[in-house]
């Protein structure tokens, strides 16, 4: 176990891949091989210690991120295991926001997959070091060179093999390493817990020696040394080509692919090795940055055990024993058990009675947290998801997470009078702890909504009311979740001048109001807000009001109340009194001037659109294209996957996909799959905007 403040012995890791790739049962076998469990679970037996929701048991698939702790040559390992469906992406972009490095695992057999696909550019955009796994070796169909094939095409050119398998399929039984140039053969008997090393089959020595000089070529680009050695051809000893490895992998200039089956007990050890060998300490990744919230100055926040506090919550989960768990990555300082923090989101302080290292749902108590750690806190009342918390006194502020619009929404009553005293703070637990998911009240029928990633994910959702807080529901068919935007460029004005209760208020505000582009937002930014006033026209103290009563009036749009997106809200004028000025009437005015001016500014629907991967045998690609363009869709690209299939990426309103599993299975006779995820939303055409409004308005 590492010392207390040896930062250098800690790896926060993520496993990440497509479903059914085996994440899960790999984690299990790093589990049992690190001593933690002493009896693996299986997925597909619905008791796999990672996967511990009911739902997650009776589906075999991962719904939420669980972290464990496990420790592995004095190394201490915080992993956390992220779920492949797309539905739950939210729990991979948060879990990515906070880990140091990450295992994408690729089936042997699927290759890359469309969420493989997904998540490895999700790692990208928060420039998070990886290894490739490539498992199932021992499947039916499975390919190794087609497989790091796919890795060069779709994800990076910079990945290549730093082990080979001993063959494959029922054949496969042994891996070679290229680094010590032996080969590994895993003890069944035993669970793979023992494995011996023996020299090079024959019949792979020169695969192996090819293998092994086109690393060596590749990686002598990131070492002078190393380069001059290979040019001359010197023997290269074994450490320095690992210490280039692990230097290259953690400045993201190589990926390690590596192969096994977890399934088969084979493998996993050299994994855990390549994790604590390759993958970065806290210590070895650039300092996460924030700024400060009094001068928005941008500052770095170094991995010091002896700097004031700061951490990121990244993930609320309500427990039925302990309430409400706040799961942190703490990146600077310490803080104990007892010790008060600063919700430096909320300027509100908290005080933590306990804090709990996590092992799937089941916890230990601890006595101090300290910098790149990852655990649970128990005690703050009112912490979300991305907010940041310090020492008291500290002032940071960490980027937030951003999440992706909800997708789909469906009506939701209570049964009973009983069920109704239930469910809205039910829904609310819920809606706290996944940042995907939104409640609402319907603003003409007064119908509580409920949206999601899509129907997978209200599925749990309702099912987990039933289960954990024994609410029964009815509920409506689903409908897409739609947004608004203008197209025209306006000005409007807004006053309120009254006298109310014997008390005097005024305040006039003009905006000008201009349709974006969704580039020109950052990400999770839905509008744009700029003040170009002095405070000789309206006081600074009313400034921020106008701003945040503009943004939220475009929560209710004209045409449907659904929320206004793409919008750049210019202050460019109004008046203010210096007897009868409030924040109240100020506020007032905005809310009337947006209305105005969204009502005047040629608003337009927008649709969720989604990014839809059909893998599929060549016999049906024809008839799924005719069905696609039927459906409003666009091809982006057709595409070669393995064993003769072909992978069709399109563009398709989410409205015209409810029920195209069914349709899919139909058309190929059960032999197409397909994944889809949010991409964006966009403005429908003007007939099918008439079509909608005319279904919401009743005619």
């Amino acid at each position: 176990m590492p010392g207390d403040s040896d930062l250098s012995a800690i790896r926060n890791i993520g496993i990440m891949a497509h479903i059914d790739a085996g994440k899960t049962t790999t984690t299990e076998r790093m589990l049992f091989y690190t001593g933690i469990i002493h009896r693996m679970g299986e997925v597909h037996d619905g008791n796999a210690v990672m996967d511990w929701m009911a739902q997650e048991k009776e589906r075999g698939i991962t719904i939420t991120s669980a972290v464990t702790t496990c420790f592995w040559n004095k190394k201490q390992i915080n992993i956390i295991d992220t779920p492949g469906h797309v539905d739950f992406t939210a729990e991979v972009e948060r879990s990515l926001r906070i880990l140091d490095g990450a295992v994408g695992i690729f089936c042997a057999v699927g290759g890359v997959e469309p969420q493989s696909e997904t998540v490895w550019h999700q790692a990208d955009r928060y420039k998070v070091p990886r290894i490739a796994y490539i498992n199932k070796m021992d499947r039916a169909g499975a390919d190794f060179d087609h497989v790091v094939d796919m890795i060069h095409d779709r994800l990076t050119p910079n990945a290549l093999p730093i082990q080979i398998p001993i063959g494959r399929e029922d054949n496969f039984y042994g891996i070679i390493d290229l680094i010590s140039m032996q080969a590994f053969y895993f003890d069944q008997q035993t669970l793979g817990l023992k494995y011996t090393t023996r020299e090079i089959p024959v019949e792979y020595q020169k695969n192996a020696d090819e293998h092994r000089s086109n690393l060596l070529e590749h990686i002598s680009e990131f070492n002078d040394e190393l380069m001059e050695k290979y040019l001359e051809g010197k023997d290269i000893p074994e450490e320095e080509i690992a210490a280039t490895i692990q230097n290259a992998t953690r400045h993201r200039q190589f990926v390690p692919i590596m192969c096994g089956s977890s399934l088969k007990n084979t493998g996993v050890q050299l994994l855990l090795d390549a994790i604590v060998e390759y993958l970065p300490s806290p210590l070895d990744i650039p300092p996460a940055t924030g700024i400060k919230k009094k001068t928005n100055e941008k500052i770095d926040i170094y991995p010091n055990i002896n700097e004031p506090f700061s951490a990121l919550a990244y993930k609320v989960q309500m427990d039925k024993y302990v309430g409400k768990l706040i799961y942190v990555r703490v990146y600077s300082g310490s803080i104990k058990r007892s010790g008060t923090i600063l919700n430096q989101t909320t300027g509100k302080r908290e005080r933590i009675s306990r804090i709990l290292q996590m092992h799937s749902n089941k916890k230990k108590d601890i006595f101090e947290l300290k910098a790149g750690d990852i655990a649970a806190l128990v005690g703050p009342k009112n912490i979300r998801t991305g907010d940041t918390i310090t020492a008291i006194g500290k002032d940071v502020l960490l980027s937030q997470i951003t999440f992706p619009n909800t997708v789909i929404s469906v009506a939701i009553e209570p049964k009973t009078q009983a069920d109704k005293e239930n469910l809205e703070e039910s829904l609310r637990k819920l809606e706290e702890e996944d940042p995907t998911f939104n409640v609402n009240q319907h603003k003409d029928t007064g119908q509580t909504l409920i949206s999601g990633m899509g129907e997978l994910h209200l599925e749990i959702i309702i099912d987990r009311l039933r289960r954990e807080f024994n609410v029964h529901a009815n509920i409506g068919i689903p409908q897409v979740t739609y947004r608004e935007t203008i197209e025209s460029v306006v000005e409007t004005e807004g006053e309120f001048i009254r006298e109310l209760s014997g008390k005097g208020h005024f305040a006039v505000v003009n905006f000008k109001l201009s349709p974006l582009k969704l580039e020109d937002l950052l990400p999770g930014q839905k509008n744009i807000f700029e003040n170009a006033i002095t405070t000789d026209i309206i006081p600074h103290e009313f400034w921020f009001v106008i701003q945040e009563s503009a943004l939220n009036a475009c929560l209710d749009g004209p045409l449907m109340s659904s929320p206004v997106e793409r919008v750049k809200i210019e202050l460019i004028g109004g008046k203010s009194n210096e007897v009868d000025s409030s924040e109240t009437a100020f506020s007032i005015a905005s809310s009337i001037a947006i209305g105005k001016g969204l009502r005047k500014a040629n608003t337009v629907i927008m649709e969720p659109v989604m990014l839809v991967n059909v893998i599929t045998p060549e016999d049906f690609v024809g008839d799924i294209i005719g069905d696609i363009n039927s459906k409003r869709g666009r091809i982006e690209h057709i595409r070669s996957n393995t064993n003769r299939k072909q992978e069709i990426t399109a563009d398709i309103p989410m409205s015209e996909l409810f029920g195209y599993a069914t349709r899919l299975r139909s058309i190929s006779q059960g032999r197409a799959i397909y994944t889809m995820e949010y991409l964006k939303h966009e403005k429908v055409p003007a007939n099918i905007q008439e079509k909608i409004l005319k279904k919401v308005r009743g005619y």
